[in-house]
């Protein structure tokens, strides 16, 4: 699907004129319903499908449904959370046949995906996020997510071998519960190796500001950090930022080695394939598509980036140890004592939380050695 055709989708929609449009677009496309395969699939991102991060990782798990037979996918890109997404969700609908649509952006959901739910009552919509509420959502829509505060943590094993200065950083977008999570995940593996490591975090305010995650890795290694993560929608900037000043990598939501070889320890990242497959393979089955859907390495929702070349024999041994303890399931994170970076107990002696308890409760605190603030 070329940009061209992307944007005619919403032009399509854009006027009352939109069913004369409609009909001119079905006699001139091979696109309409008659022409539909068995099941077609609609994905929508915010952001390009080549962003090495949020997007890019949706994008390829949407990749793997084009080579099952009877399943048509169709992509947009670079679609604001704003009315457009509602009438690029609609075009897919209407021009497409789509039967199943995941806007993946996480600003899709209300109002918006909400409003074609109600439009739309045959179609099923599935959302990445924890949005979706059994008591005020209608059944027609639904969310996806991973438990990846695991991987964050096996990063932090891999960047608390690799550092020198014990001092670490994190270039964060938002102090939500989810990004909270991710860099207490990370400075907790990282103490798993040396108790005396710190993290020092930065939010930018925004999911994808290059200018601000720039200066803001910048700022990280200026005050000693030399192993940098984030959580941002594309890392490309904080990688390569970082790579440039001397600094170690490890990554998140997708591979981005390919952007500093050398300095790239490990990455957490999702495995949408599985899940995408998961939703396609009920709806093919004419099974009713699962409400609420959640798992981590275990269940293989995440996965790990390949360790580099710059990851030590023993971080490796502790690395794959972890990751075994892991994918036995049950393994806590969170556990106690722990205090939250304010002084406040947190965890007490024995006390342990998995990733979906501490989705359920909030996570609003950062643990002690996480210099930073979540105002």
């Amino acid at each position: 699907m070329t940009e061209r055709f992307m944007l005619s989708r919403r032009d399509l929609l854009k006027t009352s004129a939109a069913g004369a449009a409609l009909g001119l677009a079905s006699a001139s496309f091979p696109i309409s319903r008659a022409f539909a395969a068995a099941v077609t699939v609609g994905f929508i991102y915010v952001g390009p499908k080549d962003d090495y991060g949020y997007n890019q990782a949706h994008a390829e798990g949407a990749a793997t449904l084009k080579a099952i037979e009877g399943i048509s996918v169709v992509e947009e890109e670079n679609v604001p959370e704003t009315v457009d997404v509602q009438k690029s969700m609609e075009s897919m609908i209407n021009l497409d046949g789509a039967s199943l649509i995941f806007p993946t952006s996480f600003g899709y959901f209300d109002p918006h995906m909400l409003a074609m739910c109600a439009k739309f009552p045959d179609v099923q919509f599935r959302h990445c996020g924890g949005m979706w509420n059994k008591d005020k959502h209608p059944m027609n829509a639904g969310s996806y997510f991973g438990y990846i505060g695991m991987g964050q943590y096996l990063n932090g094993v891999a960047a608390g071998h690799a550092t020198k200065s014990k001092k670490i950083g994190f270039v964060a977008a938002k102090p939500i519960p989810q990004v909270l999570l991710n860099i207490n995940s990370f400075l907790l593996g990282a103490r798993s190796v040396d108790p005396a490591i710190t993290c020092q975090v930065i939010f930018t305010g925004e999911w994808s500001l290059a200018v601000k995650e720039a200066e803001a890795t910048n700022a990280l290694v200026d005050q000693g950090a030399d192993v940098i993560t984030c959580h941002v929608d594309s890392p490309k900037v904080v990688v390569e930022t970082a790579a440039g000043r001397g600094a170690f990598i490890c990554g998140y939501h997708a591979n981005q080695s390919p952007l500093a070889p050398e300095e790239y320890l490990t990455g957490a990242e999702w495995n949408w394939a599985k899940v995408y497959k998961m939703f396609v393979d009920d709806l093919v089955a004419g099974k009713p598509l699962p409400n609420f859907t959640r798992g981590g390495l275990a269940d293989g929702f995440v996965k790990m980036s390949p360790l580099g070349p710059a990851v030590s024999e023993a971080a490796r041994a502790q690395f794959d140890g972890t990751l075994a303890e892991m994918m036995k399931g049950g393994f806590s994170v969170i556990k106690g004592p722990l205090k939250n970076n304010k002084g406040d107990v947190v965890a007490t002696e024995g006390q342990t939380f998995v990733e979906a308890a501490i989705e359920l409760e909030s996570m609003d605190y950062l643990v002690e050695g996480v210099v930073g603030s979540t105002a």
